[in-house]
């Protein structure tokens, strides 16, 4: 293989370009010239490529976002589309692409494949919803953006004995809700698809208040209610003082966490590695701190990993 191209798809992360640097420098290594392509899918359409040296991923593995820019590509779901974008890579004598971005981004390149160009998915996500691997890239950076504005929130909370709903980002995935509610020591948290009653949460409020304490964290993830609605529920039951707060996409900013460039390069690196040993449509992943890869067939599949455990620990912590 002497030629490939590394593209960002879907959804920014906190880490993408460390992951991009990590393909680039490992790809040259080899002696093997790499093609950026700029905005995903869409970029690929228009051949919007450009030439990847080791300068160009220099002072990036720190830099949040995506310096090749992603996009949506509704379009790349239709075969017509997805057979333009084969004859375009192998026109420009392109050999493997390595895709980084999560779910969508593995479909695409999962169909590329099948029609020829071998394609390695790079797991890269905030909602760590990616199956085959325990962590995404980005996950851990906006678990720390989402706890330094809980830990922010808090002080307003006690300063004003309020109860505060905090609505994080996550799709239908609760990692970062689970998470961040163990990590900022939430009374409460809901999760997509877990029943919960409001007379529940208002008794467990109303007893952490008869403790003496005067303020409460609630965190929602938004694939489970919305949190105006659930605010407004929780303050006529309880009659406390209910404030709501949506995070948004700033979670999805900054630079990305020293667990994140780790990831990053390693995932970028292996990407590249399996690659040359000539596997294709694979995701890279990490499972019990070890590297590993998965079909993209068997990953679009996999359960999902919720960690119930977690889930339970905020329960049996905010007593």
């Amino acid at each position: 293989m002497r030629k490939i191209a590394v593209l960002t798809s879907g959804g920014d992360a906190p880490g993408m370009n460390a992951a991009i640097r990590a393909v680039v420098r490992k790809a040259i290594y080899h002696g093997i010239e790499v093609v950026g392509i700029r905005f995903g899918y869409a970029g690929l359409l228009r051949e919007d490529f450009v030439p990847m040296e080791l300068g160009t991923v220099g002072d990036m593995i720190h830099r949040g976002g995506t310096f090749l820019f992603t996009a949506r590509c509704k379009e790349f779901v239709e075969p017509e589309t997805q057979r333009r974008a084969v004859a375009i890579l192998q026109k420009n004598g392109i050999e493997g692409l390595i895709v980084i971005g999560g779910d969508g981004s593995y479909k695409g390149a999962n169909a590329l494949t099948k029609l020829g160009i071998p394609c390695i998915g790079i797991p890269a996500t905030i909602d760590n919803d990616i199956h085959g691997t325990e962590f995404t890239i980005g996950f851990d950076s906006a678990l720390n953006t989402v706890i330094e504005a809980v830990d922010k929130i808090r002080d307003t909370a006690s300063s004003h004995e309020r109860t505060y709903v905090i609505e994080v980002m996550g799709r239908f995935c609760g990692d970062i809700a689970v998470w961040s509610g163990v990590a900022a020591g939430a009374e409460t948290i809901i999760l997509p698809g877990a029943d919960f009653e409001i007379d529940s949460i208002v008794a467990r409020l109303k007893k952490s208040r008869d403790r003496g304490k005067k303020y409460s964290i609630i965190i929602v993830a938004e694939g489970a209610v919305k949190a105006a609605t659930l605010g407004d529920q929780i303050a006529a039951s309880s009659g406390f003082d209910t404030r709501v707060t949506v995070l948004g996409h700033v979670q999805r900013g900054g630079s990305p966490s020293a667990a994140d460039r780790v990831l990053a390069s390693k995932l970028g690196a292996k990407a590249v590695e399996i690659l040359l040993l000539g596997k294709a449509g694979r995701t890279v992943g990490i499972e019990n701190n070890q590297l590993v890869d998965y079909a993209f067939d068997e990953a679009l599949q996999l359960a999902p990993h919720n960690d119930e455990l977690l889930a339970n620990l905020v329960r049996e912590l905010s007593i």
